[in-house]
């Protein structure tokens, strides 16, 4: 299965970018929401990308969180990101790790990490996340992702 990042859902006006799914942007003036989306699991990364992908967010697709890290401390990423949406368990660096060395140089950017293990919540008391257990039905999915999108944008 391969992972890509899709920009095809913007559509250009004269004026400003705006979004197929309108009911999707940071704002009413903006382009969709950028999600960076970190699993070291091909396929789980694939099926949140589409589902993503199919409400018109922009998402990015990343299988190494210490590259993903790398990318988003030296800003390689085309657009500003809008979200992180993490695993826990994944090789050379866990998702609580990730976001403690996240935090060291951003501190707003919202993160959603998705966990089969309810235990490992207690590893990111203090880093501002928002933890939810696996299986992640896809409304709630959607929903999570829409509250923390629309949270960053009116505070």
């Amino acid at each position: 299965m391969q992972l890509e990042t899709d920009f095809s859902q913007i559509s250009w006006s004269k004026d400003r970018p705006s979004a197929i799914n309108a009911g999707v942007s940071t704002s009413q003036e903006s382009m969709p929401a950028t999600i960076l989306l970190i699993d070291d699991n091909a396929v789980q990364a694939a099926t949140r990308q589409t589902i993503l992908k199919r409400a018109g967010y922009i998402v990015i697709a990343a299988l190494n969180p210490c590259r993903a890290l790398e990318q988003l401390r030296n800003h390689e990423f085309p657009v500003p990101i809008d979200l992180i949406l993490t695993d826990h368990i994944m090789p050379g660096m866990n998702g609580s790790e990730f976001i403690t060395k996240l935090r060291e140089f951003e501190l707003n950017v919202p993160v959603m990490v998705i966990s089969g293990m309810a235990e490992a919540e207690l590893e990111y008391q203090g880093l501002n996340v928002h933890f939810r257990l696996k299986p992640l039905l896809p409304d709630y999915l959607l929903s999570s992702v829409h509250n923390l999108v629309n949270t960053k944008v009116n505070s």
